[in-house]
């Protein structure tokens, strides 16, 4: 029985020392539970007054800063100075439109030159013979200035003696009237072709012919002048021509008769005469040729 109380009591003694060391392990685990615990609730103490000195050195700080707009004050009137530098270019641009003036004033002579060789070119002189085309031959007797509606204007003094008037031309406007010099010579040899050659007569009403034979005269054309000339002239072995038909021929004989009077400096007369024969002589040989073929 002694054994059995001794091994019991061994158990005993076993079982509170097993107990002893769970009850010291727990004492152990919640003893550090409580330090990390502490420690836990400890930082947030000391990170406390690193807040608080944080937030008490930002106003540290911002008095710099606020200093610092207090420096920038004479910065801002610096610039506020430096505004007349900046208005320097300013200045500078009435040398730029100083330059364009000049510039201006280099160029206006170039036009001004172009402009006289252009007006050289288109001059006719006093005391010369020029084809208005709605008038024919005219002479030009001065070159004169008048101011008209606030505008100087140099214009043309034109006398036409058959008719009795005379016309003033601004020379800007005579290349757009048509107002051009008397023809040369070489351009008379075609002329005188022309004459030579055979009627051309258009198979329509003589209304729209009329028209045709107007313009042609009216046009200042020597050449189309010619043609009429020669379409409506009539020798003695052809049929009368009507009364419109020569009162068409008349005027464009009348003209062309002018220049050739001008060209050839003789009398009106007989550069008729000359024409009429040059006329015939084609009619002649143009009857000759159509009875033979």
């Amino acid at each position: 029985m002694s054994v059995k109380k001794r091994a019991q009591k061994n158990k005993s003694k076993a079982a509170e020392k097993i107990s002893k060391k769970k009850v010291v392990k727990k004492n152990m685990v919640k003893k550090a539970s409580t330090k990390k615990a502490s420690q836990k609730r400890a930082a947030p103490k000391k990170a406390a007054p690193k807040k608080t000195s944080s937030k008490k050195a930002v106003p540290k700080k911002a008095a710099p800063r606020k200093a610092a707009p207090k420096k920038a004050a004479p910065k801002k009137t610096s610039s506020k100075k430096a505004v007349p530098k900046k208005a320097a270019p300013k200045k500078a641009t009435p040398n730029k439109t100083a330059t364009k003036k000049i510039i201006k004033k280099k160029e206006s002579p170039k036009n001004s030159s172009e402009k006289r060789n252009v007006a050289k070119k288109e001059e006719f002189l006093p005391e010369q013979y020029v084809v208005y085309p709605s008038h024919g031959i005219g002479q030009i007797l001065l070159i004169e200035k008048k101011e008209i509606a606030g505008q100087m204007l140099t214009m043309y003094v034109i006398e036409f003696e058959k008719e009795k008037m005379t016309l003033r031309v601004p020379i800007e406007k005579t290349k757009e009237i048509g107002v051009r010099k008397i023809s040369t010579k070489n351009q008379l040899k075609d002329v005188f072709e022309i004459l030579t050659g055979k009627a051309k007569i258009r198979r329509t009403m003589w209304s729209r012919r009329a028209q045709e034979y107007e313009t042609k005269i009216n046009s200042g054309d020597i050449k189309l002048l010619t043609e009429v000339v020669r379409d409506l002239f009539r020798s003695d072995s052809q049929p009368e021509q009507s009364y419109s038909e020569r009162q068409l021929y008349e005027a464009a004989r009348e003209r062309l008769s002018r220049e050739v009077a001008v060209i050839e400096k003789t009398d009106e007369q007989k550069a008729i005469e000359k024409m009429e024969t040059i006329l015939n002589n084609s009619n002649v040989r143009n009857e000759e040729l159509s009875t033979e073929n």
